[in-house]
């Protein structure tokens, strides 16, 4: 063996085997909170320091309470910081709370379809919410047009998550065409007449490797909890496999129609930029809702989209979710889980503020990405109001119409500066965490000195993060790269002139990539001529026989680079 090799091979045993004592995190945070050193900082520590966690999580900043940037901004960081901390020591039972407010919602969702199955007798069908409804189910009409049966099957595809039937490593486009048949009764009334012929190879494997009743008929969904953050759980509805491959065929149909006025899912760079607009201007105002996705009433639903839309949506979701208690019926119309959901609930926000925009006369951007609304401020309380009587909730805590603070999709500003915060949501235990959390803390300094340098209050906090790391394990690596290393600028991290004609700069750093497994089966040519399945075909593909799928493999990588993005 080389010797560059074998050096190689002792760095990756070292990554592999390097564990963090807990005491460490808890170093890290009082140095963290100490560069703020604000009052706010010290209360955030101390409430950590003396394990009162349930008053920690209580800490709210709320910017109408600031008038000056800079205190917002230390205050603002310093109660964000473990705001979604998972080892905090609570008296929460996170799944309880999240199952009970999945229930509100469910609650909620029976309430709104009370109101749209007899619109007259609700107290608020009337004045404002009748034009306003009609409104919205005009610009609906307008931007959904019609489709083709061509299209639903063309745009059908595979999601990068599980479904009911293909979960955890195992997760990808060839073990999906391979396994997944996991498929509802409704669906299947729909599809299963020409499903042979618009996916012949495919119908041709799952008959010859499942027999040609090959159909896993399946009540619904399944209804679990995922982690969100400190005080709740998040409850999701994995879906049936086959009913995934065309919610998602659904979801692009919409997706481009969206794209044709104006409205790009593809990208939040353009609410964030109106987020920054609005901060300076006070001319734009942030909407957020509380669990949009849980709050899509089916009568809703059938209320605002055309007929032959609402037909093909309402066949592809699941009708019943299935918990530990069995099968209930659904209230709402899809949930987090179904490949449709985003893209239906950006159209339904985005047609009802185009509407709320008509009725008012208010000039300003519209756009939206999810339930991340950006409106001109003069029609923000109308279209809250409206917003409650289709079934949504306004949520309050992170909507801004008044205040110089904006925030959406990911981007905090205050008056035209840059408020991001930096969320510490796991212990430091392995490497590629402190590589994590040392370029968040790099790039929150960077950003708190104008993107000049580097605010020098966190070079301790930084070399801390920097010097727990074995030395061989210190890759210094640009801005691009993320985190495989810890990002640097050019003079610090003096990289090598690349050789052969490569005009740039090699450097090495620490990454998880796929490894290869050999496979045989049909369900390989089908990924390989799937080739819209992009996401999951950068992530698992076949060639010559041979799958790639991603899996926790750590690999010391040496790239190159053009002198440009360092900090």
């Amino acid at each position: 063996m080389s010797s560059k090799k074998r050096r190689s091979t002792e760095l990756l045993e070292a990554a592999r085997t390097f564990r963090e004592a807990p005491s460490t995190t808890d170093v890290v945070i009082r140095q963290f909170l100490s560069a703020l050193d604000t009052p706010r900082s010290l209360t955030v520590w101390l409430l950590f320091r003396s394990k009162e966690h349930d008053q920690l999580t209580a800490l709210d900043c709320h910017p109408l309470h600031y008038n000056d940037v800079q205190r917002f901004r230390d205050d603002y960081t310093a109660t964000n910081y473990l705001s979604k901390a998972t080892f905090l020591i609570t008296s929460f039972n996170k799944e309880e709370v999240a199952l009970e407010k999945f229930e509100q919602y469910e609650t909620l969702c029976s309430q709104t379809n009370t109101r749209f199955k007899n619109p007259h007798l609700d107290p608020l069908y009337n004045g404002d919410n009748v034009w306003l409804l009609n409104a919205t189910k005009r610009k609906i009409l307008g931007i959904l047009g019609e489709y083709s049966p061509d299209e639903f099957v063309d745009e059908a595809n595979w999601g990068p998550g599980v479904s009911t039937l293909v979960k955890g490593e195992r997760v990808s486009a060839i073990n999906k065409f391979h396994d997944e048949r996991g498929i509802t009764r409704d669906l299947y009334a729909l599809v299963g007449g020409w499903f042979a012929t618009a996916y012949p190879l495919w119908s041709a494997h799952l008959s010859r490797t499942y027999g040609e009743s090959w159909m896993d008929y399946q009540v619904g969904n399944s209804i679990v909890t995922v982690p969100k953050n400190s005080k709740t759980d998040r409850v999701i509805a994995i879906e049936p496999g086959v009913n995934l491959w065309f919610q998602k065929a659904i979801g692009t149909m919409i997706r481009r129609r969206l794209r044709r006025v104006g409205v790009d899912l593809n990208s939040q760079l353009l609410n964030q930029q109106l987020a920054l607009e609005g901060s300076k201007t006070f001319k734009l105002a942030t909407v957020d809702f509380s669990s949009a996705s849980d709050s899509i009433a089916l009568e809703l639903v059938r209320e605002l989209l055309p007929p032959r839309w609402f037909a093909l949506l309402f066949a592809c979701r699941s009708h019943y979710g299935v918990s530990k208690t069995g099968p209930r019926r659904w209230q709402k119309f899809s949930s987090m889980g179904n490949g449709f959901t985003f893209e239906l609930e950006s159209l339904i926000f985005f047609a009802a503020a185009q509407a709320v925009a008509e009725y008012t006369g208010a000039s300003g951007a519209i756009n939206v990405f999810g339930d991340d609304v950006i409106i001109p401020s003069s029609m923000f309380e109308l279209f809250s109001s409206f917003s409650g009587f289709l079934g949504f909730k306004v949520n309050p805590k992170k909507s801004f119409s008044e205040s110089y603070f904006r925030e959406s999709c990911g981007s905090h500003y205050f008056g035209g500066v840059d408020c991001k915060p930096v969320y510490l949501k796991e212990r430091l235990r392995n490497v590629e965490s402190f590589y994590k959390l040392a370029n968040s803390v790099r790039l929150l300094a960077h950003r708190r000195n104008s993107h000049y340098g580097c605010d020098d209050k966190f070079l301790e906090c930084w070399h801390h993060l920097y010097y727990r790391v074995p030395e061989p394990l210190r890759f210094k690596v640009p801005l691009s790269a993320g985190d495989v290393g810890f990002i640097s600028n050019f003079d610090e991290a003096t990289p090598s002139r690349a050789r052969y004609g490569v005009e740039g700069y090699t450097y090495r750093s620490l990454s998880t990539l796929s490894i290869n497994e050999e496979a045989d089966t049909p369900a390989v040519l089908l990924a390989r001529l799937w080739v819209r399945s992009t996401e999951e075909h950068n992530n698992s593909y076949a060639l010559r026989g041979r799958t790639r799928r991603k899996i926790n493999h750590l690999s010391l990588v040496q790239q190159w680079y053009n002198l440009g993005s360092w900090v």
